[in-house]
């Protein structure tokens, strides 16, 4: 037996172990109930605890049996053989003696960009990671922490080839450190942009579709320089994170506390441009690694990857035949990344297959042995009659909770976690952002058989939900609940290896002709994915959903019948 372990202890903690090709993979948010894990004060550093304890059970292993550990730094490096670094000491005492004494550090780039190489199945590619800031370059003033970082990726070795750090550029007292974060660039636009309480980088992105780029498209474009050789600046403090300095175009001033006061269509447009300008940026670096590489396919990672509409057009105009975008680029995914290294580069163990499905985490557990709130029933022991009954309740647009198999591994729901609902009525879209408080601009996404996409969608599709595609328009009338402002939709697709939802969309494609179902995470505003069973069933009652399938037991709303096959010969339900 062979077993490796990467673990993330900043936000997003995460725990990945990989045993004898298998990966067990969690996100401690899923335990603790806090949106990321974030810690309370900026550089205190927490373990996946819970997350790893529930890895080392499903494998059936304990932590003597551990071969390697691995974790992204996020301070300066050790020398080489070091075991002195303060970093590496801190995150040792974390954890148990047998796995704090085989900890090693890797950087954070290198793990997001692995999380996607290593499962990409690809032997020769481009990787570019791109996110608000890694682990630190070096000790000089202009040097820095990571930001934007190309590579020329084989199976055996990681070359990186492309690095934008800091600049020193005048300033009104003297000289200032300039950062490159294009992450922080898209963050603090979307803070003045987007009302405090939201998901600030998602609701802009999704409120850009409403705007017009060009109207804010020169001012923005003044604060971002791309230069020769993939080169980026960023005027000051735009690629830094600032939450205060106000921006101003025009004759207004944009600062986070006025956010909600600016009119909806002007925030639009400077979303769209924001956008833009952020996209124009990362092409124009994909282009220079095409260069640099000759490489035909890219692996894009980092939290600026979690950019749906960018990774659409970035596949259309980035030079690349291909675009594979980690299945979970946002920093939990780093605990994939550090495995898989210990698991190919240090083992010298076989390249996993590329997943088809992210099914990583834990099962949801029993249901609660105690009677339902809010007039819900339970009926339990439907085994092969759940899938056509839920598939029937669908078409008959009921919005239906949708907990089977595995928990999924990133920040969206894939088919186990899920809300789903038929997409044919735009009214099924409000009523769901209105249940999960969320504004009404911001679409919903679509999952769809991978053998019919083509024939609903333009452009590829991604079985992790990570790109944007455009909606054929012959069909934009038949999925109104998923299709967005500009036509577009986040376009998940399930192939015949999903383990969760693949069986209940062939069968609501028999039943309605539509291979396409509305997708949206099964959550509170606010909190994470929920991962047991227990949980869907307080939040299907909260929510006011009309049913939910938990493995093979369906929960009922009090106004929703069902056929005579799930009732008794004297008409009463199978509770």
């Amino acid at each position: 037996m062979r077993a490796v372990l990467g673990l993330n202890f900043h936000h997003d903690t995460s725990a990945c172990l990989v045993v004898d090709g298998r990966i067990h993979a969690a996100e401690e948010e899923r335990w603790s109930g806090v949106k990321h894990n974030r810690t309370t004060r900026k550089g205190i550093l927490t373990a996946p605890t819970q997350a790893l304890d529930w890895c080392l059970r499903s494998a059936g292993i304990t932590v003597d049996e551990i071969d390697h550990v691995w974790t992204p730094s996020m301070r300066p490096a050790p020398r080489h053989g070091s075991w002195a670094s303060t970093e590496q000491a801190e995150l040792a005492a974390l954890l148990p003696e047998a796995l704090g004494q085989r900890l090693k550090l890797i950087s954070h780039h290198t793990a997001h960009v692995l999380a996607g190489y290593l499962l990409s199945g690809e032997e020769h590619a481009a990787g570019l990671v791109i996110d608000a800031g890694g682990s630190v370059l070096g000790t000089d003033i202009a040097s820095g922490r990571e930001r934007i970082t190309g590579y020329d990726l084989r199976p055996d070795s990681i070359d990186r080839v492309h690095q934008i750090a800091p600049a020193i550029a005048p300033g009104p007292s003297g000289p200032v450190r300039t950062h490159p974060s294009l992450g922080h660039f898209y963050r603090n636009l979307a803070l003045r942009v987007i009302p405090t309480g939201n998901e600030v980088e998602g609701s802009m992105m999704a409120l850009a579709a409403f705007g017009d780029p060009d109207r804010y498209y020169k001012e923005l474009r003044d604060l971002v320089q791309l230069g020769e050789n993939g080169h980026v600046h960023i005027a000051a403090p735009w690629g830094s994170y600032d939450a205060d300095t106000p921006l101003g175009i025009e004759d207004a001033v944009w600062t986070a506390q006025s956010a909600d006061s600016k009119p909806l269509n002007a925030r639009a447009d400077l979303a769209a441009a924001a956008q833009r300008v952020f996209a124009e940026a990362v092409i124009h670096v994909a282009r220079h690694l095409r260069r640099l590489t000759a490489a035909r396919t890219l692996v894009f990672s980092g939290g600026c990857a979690l950019n749906s509409h960018l990774n659409g057009t970035l596949a259309e105009e980035s030079g690349f035949e291909k675009l594979f975008v980690a299945p979970a680029p946002h920093d939990a995914g780093t605990a994939v990344g550090a495995a898989l290294y210990a698991w190919n580069y240090v083992l010298g163990q076989p390249l996993l297959p590329t997943p088809e499905d992210a099914d990583w985490g834990p099962l949801p557990g029993p249901l609660p042995d105690r009677a339902l709130a809010g007039g819900y029933r339970s009926v339990s022991g439907l085994g092969e009659r759940l899938i056509p009954t839920v598939a029937a309740l669908l078409a008959d647009h009921h919005v239906v909770g949708w907990v089977r198999g595995g928990m999924e591994f990133g920040p969206r729901a894939l088919g186990h976690r899920s809300i789903l609902a038929h997409p044919g009525e735009a009214a099924t879209k409000a009523r769901l952002n209105a249940l999960k408080q969320r504004a009404d601009y911001r679409p919903l996404a679509p999952l769809a058989l991978v053998e019919e996409a083509d024939a609903w969608f333009l452009g590829d599709g991604d079985p992790f939900m990570n790109r944007v595609v455009r909606a054929r328009h012959c069909k934009s009338d038949r999925m109104p609940a998923v299709v967005h402002h500009d036509g577009t939709a986040r376009l998940q697709t399930v192939s015949r290896g999903h383990s969760g939802v693949r069986p209940l969309l062939e069968e609501f494609h028999r039943l309605t002709g539509v291979p396409v179902l509305l997708n949206t995470s099964l959550n509170f505003k606010g909190t994470p994915i929920l991962r047991t069973a227990e949980q869907a069933v307080t939040a299907a009652v909260e929510l006011g959903l009309d049913a939910l399938a938990v493995e093979d037991t369906l929960v009922l709303a009090p106004h929703v019948r069902l056929d005579t096959a799930l009732t008794t010969p004297d008409g009463t339900d199978r509770t």
